[in-house]
């Protein structure tokens, strides 16, 4: 329904505040010919972030375009299965099953000379996984508003804190979000000031500005659940349901670094 900003990371981040660095993954090759919602290098490969996130096509990518562009490679599912796939139906990511081959008959087993052991190869250290961190809307926006509460500066001056004792900071991503109470144009918009507020927030707390990431969801991905149908009317004077819809107005921050 709202169209993300340019180049967007997808799933990413920390928690109170852990950070990691995924390994990159195997290039994805789609059809340069047509309209691609990713960024694509000359050869048509899906652009990335060193830890293996899609890069979207500014003002350019939706739902149906990562649909209908299809991979080259592989299962040729729709590219946006290796990009957004929790953003896209699920059947659609489902690769078809393969035939099934009749096992072949048993042949008379072959004595073969013992192999020789390889020298142990030491496993690669281990990259901690990458989790996200959500900042509690409560703490950060009262209904209707794009101003950072005390508490919630508190708390984001904790999160900055951490994240400059990092060796190697990569991305913060702050999308926000708002309630149902309004229309969908305007909640979009209010969504984004929200964003837009932590990052100048974080900005001041001495974080690079272009390492900060922003964008908003407006109403579409709201944690609380249906129950609202039976509050009355879907109005802001409606003070039962305001306080409801609390956790929907939020800035949910992800970051990506290494310690």
């Amino acid at each position: 329904m709202k169209q993300s900003c340019s180049m967007i990371l997808a799933a990413i981040a920390a928690s109170v505040v852990t950070f990691g660095v995924n390994a990159q993954s195997t290039p994805i090759r789609v059809d340069k010919a047509g309209v691609v919602p990713y960024a694509i290098t000359a050869e048509g490969v899906v652009e990335r972030s060193s830890t293996g996130l899609c890069w979207r096509a500014a003002g350019v990518w939706t739902k149906e375009l990562a649909l209908s562009v299809k991979t080259l490679d592989g299962d040729k599912l729709p590219v946006g299965c290796y990009c957004d796939a929790d953003q896209l139906p699920k059947e659609a990511c489902q690769a078809a099953a393969p035939a099934v081959v009749p096992e072949p008959a048993k042949a008379e087993p072959v004595k073969t000379p013992e192999p020789v052991k390889p020298e142990p190869v030491k496993a690669p250290a281990a990259t901690p996984a990458a989790e996200k961190v959500t900042i509690p809307a409560d703490a950060l926006f009262a209904f209707d508003k794009a101003d950072l509460t005390d508490e919630g500066k508190t708390r984001l001056s904790a999160f900055a804190d951490q994240a400059k004792q990092l060796k190697q900071l990569e991305v913060i991503i702050a999308v926000g979000h708002a309630d149902r109470i309004g229309s969908d144009a305007y909640n979009q918009k209010l969504s984004e000031k929200r964003g837009a507020t932590v990052k100048e927030f974080l900005i001041a707390q001495g974080i690079a500005a272009n390492k900060i990431y922003t964008e908003g969801k407006g109403e579409a991905q709201p944690v609380t659940g249906d129950d609202y149908k039976k509050m009355g009317s879907l109005t802001g004077r409606n003070k039962k349901l305001v306080e409801f819809f609390a956790p929907d107005r939020r800035v949910e921050l992800e970051a990506v670094g290494s310690k």
